[in-house]
C-alpha cells in the first residue's frame, strides 16, 4: 500500500537491524485519516470472508482493528495482557513473547465475546516473529471459531512470523511488506 509505505518511508525510524519505530502515526500518536485508510484496505481484501469479529492484541493493534470493524461494521475484540480485576473469570488465554518489549504475556478474552458461531479477522500492527498472531490463533481454536484471514499493517518479511502463517495456509494481507533494513533505510518488497 504506497500510502502506507510513504508514511513509514518519511516517519518511520530504523532502530538497528530488526526494529522500525512509527510512534509518530501508529503506536503512540495515532493518524486517524490513515488508520481508516488502512481499514478500508482491509476490508477490500477480506470483504467476501463472512467476518463477525475483529481480533487484535492491545495496544498498538486496536487503532487499525478498529478501523477495519468500522469498515466491517463488526465488534473488535482486543485480549488484554494485564489482569484486571473485571477481567478474571471465563476467559480464553494464551502466552504471548513480545520482540521489542523482550517480555512474556499472558493475553486474554473473555469468553463471552468469543463463540463458536464467530468468523475472525486478526488485525495488528507488526509481524515479525508472528508470535501474538499465534497467540490469537490459540484464543480463536479454544473458542471452536473460525479464522477467516490475518490483517498487518507492518510486516518485516526478513522474519519467521510470515512462514509460520504459510505453512498453515493462512490467508495473510500484509499493507507494507519490508525486506530489509538497509543503512537506516527502509527496503520494500515488490507488490505481487
Amino acid at each position: 500500500m504506497k500510502l502506507l509505505e510513504d508514511r513509514i518511508r518519511e516517519d518511520g525510524q530504523v532502530l538497528g537491524a530488526e526494529v522500525l519505530k512509527v510512534d509518530n502515526f501508529l503506536n503512540h500518536q495515532i493518524d486517524p485519516d490513515l488508520m481508516m485508510a488502512l481499514g478500508e484496505e482491509f476490508h477490500r481484501q477480506f470483504k467476501d470472508q463472512k467476518i463477525t469479529k475483529i481480533l487484535t492484541v492491545e495496544s498498538s493493534g486496536i487503532a487499525p482493528a478498529l478501523a477495519a470493524g468500522m469498515a466491517f461494521h463488526v465488534p473488535v475484540v482486543f485480549a488484554r495482557k494485564h489482569k484486571s480485576l473485571t477481567l478474571k473469570d471465563d476467559l480464553y488465554t494464551a502466552e504471548v513473547y513480545s520482540f521489542t518489549k523482550k517480555t512474556a504475556n499472558q493475553i486474554a478474552i473473555a469468553q463471552k465475546f468469543l463463540s463458536a458461531n464467530d468468523k475472525c479477522l486478526i488485525i495488528d500492527d507488526f509481524l515479525a516473529n508472528g508470535q501474538a498472531v499465534e497467540g490469537l490463533i490459540d484464543i480463536i481454536e479454544q473458542a471452536n471459531a473460525t479464522l477467516e484471514g490475518v490483517g498487518i499493517v507492518i510486516e518485516k518479511s526478513f522474519q519467521k512470523g510470515r512462514k509460520l502463517l504459510d505453512e498453515r495456509h493462512i490467508k495473510t494481507v500484509s499493507l507494507a511488506r519490508i525486506k530489509a533494513f538497509n543503512n537506516g533505510q527502509v527496503e520494500f518488497e515488490e507488490e505481487a
